[in-house]
């Protein structure tokens, strides 16, 4: 038996009492105070945008440019495992274990509702809302927020735990990877455990907010598909049915609930997709594919480091600056998760998988969706945008009315964001059991079920007591302090890497 596989005792375990605790404080005020709550988020989220925004944005354009630095360095042929190992999982079921785990339900929800978002409210002043140029800006901002940025974040986590868990043969706590900075110095002890506590609160909002974005729109599917109420006790009922189907899932294991789920979850997004993409406007869009590939490329450094400091637009911070911050706050999970998957890859097959073939899936996704929706409302005389505009869980099912079959395609699309609900809470609650149990490879169900009642929890105060608007503030928050995390953590890294580098040749001549 493996020594992190032995018993665990989660009541001894100082990070699994702080946090939890942490986080059950946190649903009690949100269900008991939802005004107070609600209140307190705006102005949270207000402050941390305004006075942060800029770090924000450097820290996720300083991490794309140290990945492919590192990727095509000396140091991208060494692998996350011994030299001989050979990758756990097939490519396919490895890119559907990655989109399951980072932001499935966040693309599906915000395929449609982005662009349609953008070309209702120009991101720029001066640009008129609702023509062709709104339409050509919209898709391009939606290509840069789906693009390289925010899986940057993800690929700089999984890298390091999957260096240090597979290659060091260390535990896969975020606080691991920190190990060549920290070292055993006057209260280290105590600062691996803070790190690690605010991993695990950063995972479990981010999470949060990623499902809270699911239940909205499954209840927003079920509304316009079949009628039901959008109210709070269909949102508990969603929470309910997702928890039990979640432990059915988790009772499988990592290779096989999530393993198969993920292939069903990939399989299903190009069945939609590819149905989207030959009875919408296939020439439309494929010309805007193309077109928003060439604008993403064009102004890419310019959307990376965008504010709006002689203006007082917000769409920035309401936009730009929350994506990388709920990336950054789910990130400790899909990092340490791409990580667990990835053994036997070279680093740079790794960052170049993790940073181009999920991102090309996304804006993929976002071509065919979008497109389709701003086709119809330029060309066809819809008002997908204002619909949008109204209430953005609409966005996907109000596009599937104009198209034929749209009832069908629109139970294939519940049920595509139910089983992404599922892997999340999952993958999710698997990662947060290893975090809090002193890195344990297989953590015990009871301490994963405890983490998957907690973030069904959160989600759900969050989408009840404020919305969007709680889900957003939430991300934002808790990402704050995990990005300095991440600075180190690359720090961290480097400094490992190129020691195991200089070892390895040395260590040639002396066996020779």
């Amino acid at each position: 038996m493996n020594k992190k596989e032995g018993k665990s005792k989660p009541h001894h375990n100082i990070v699994f009492l702080v946090s939890s605790i942490f986080i059950t404080i946190v649903v009690l005020f949100g269900a008991i105070w939802p005004n107070t709550f609600a209140k307190g988020a705006g102005k949270a989220f207000d402050f941390t945008t305004y006075a942060f925004g800029w770090f924000y944005l450097l820290a996720v354009l300083f991490f794309i440019i140290f990945l492919f630095v590192l990727a095509f360095s000396k140091y991208g042929k060494m692998k996350l495992g011994p030299d001989d190992s050979t990758p756990d999982y097939p490519f396919y079921t490895w890119v559907g274990m990655l989109m399951s785990c980072g932001l499935g339900i966040g693309l599906v929800f915000y395929g449609i509702a982005e662009p349609m978002s953008h070309f209702y409210t120009s991101p720029f002043y001066g640009e008129e809302a609702l023509t062709r140029e709104a339409a050509r800006t919209a898709m391009g901002y939606s290509f840069f927020h789906w693009g390289m940025s925010q899986w940057a974040i993800f690929t700089v986590v999984g890298l390091a735990v999957g260096f240090f868990q597979f290659r060091k043969k260390e535990d896969g706590l975020i606080s691991t990877t920190l190990k060549p900075l920290i070292k055993k110095r006057r209260g280290s002890k105590t600062l691996k455990r803070v790190i690690d506590i605010s991993a695990v609160i950063a995972t479990a909002v981010g999470v949060a907010t990623s499902l809270g974005l699911g239940i909205m729109q499954i209840n927003g599917g079920l509304s316009s598909v079949f009628g039901i109420s959008n109210n709070v006790t269909t949102h508990l009922i969603i929470v309910g049915v997702m928890l039990l189907l979640y432990l059915a899932s988790s009772l499988s294991g990592l290779d096989r609930g999530i393993k198969w789920l993920s292939n069903i979850n990939l399989t299903l997004m190009f069945i939609i997709m590819f149905y989207i993409f030959v009875t919408g406007p296939t020439v439309f869009i494929l010309n805007t594919f193309v077109q928003g590939l060439g604008d993403y490329v064009n102004h890419f450094i310019e959307y990376s480091l965008r504010l709006s400091p002689y203006t007082e637009n917000p769409w920035v911070r309401e936009w730009t600056i929350f994506y990388w911050a709920w990336t950054i706050a789910w990130s400790p999970f899909v990092g340490a998760f791409i990580g667990r998957i990835s053994r036997g890859r070279t680093i740079r097959e790794f960052v170049m998988g993790v940073l181009v073939v999920p991102p090309l899936i996304s804006i993929l996704w976002v071509s065919v969706f979008g497109g389709t929706a701003l086709y119809m409302d330029l060309f066809e005389g819809t008002n997908i945008a204002e619909a949008v505009n109204q209430d953005l869980t609409s966005a996907l099912f109000t596009t599937f009315g104009e198209l034929p079959l749209s009832f069908a395609v629109s139970v294939l699309a519940i049920i595509l964001i139910f089983t992404f609900l599922i892997t999340s809470a999952d993958s999710a609650s698997y990662i947060l059991g290893t975090m809090t149990t002193n890195g344990m490879s297989v953590p015990p169900l009871l301490v994963r079920a405890i983490w998957g009642v907690l973030i069904s929890a959160i989600a759900a105060v969050l989408t009840i007591a404020s919305g969007l608007e709680g889900l957003q503030t939430a991300s934002l928050v808790v990402a704050l302090p995990f990005t300095v995390i991440l600075l180190f953590m690359i720090g961290s890294l480097y400094k490992q890497i190129r020691k195991d580098y200089q070892v390895k040749p040395n260590s040639k001549k002396k066996a020779s």
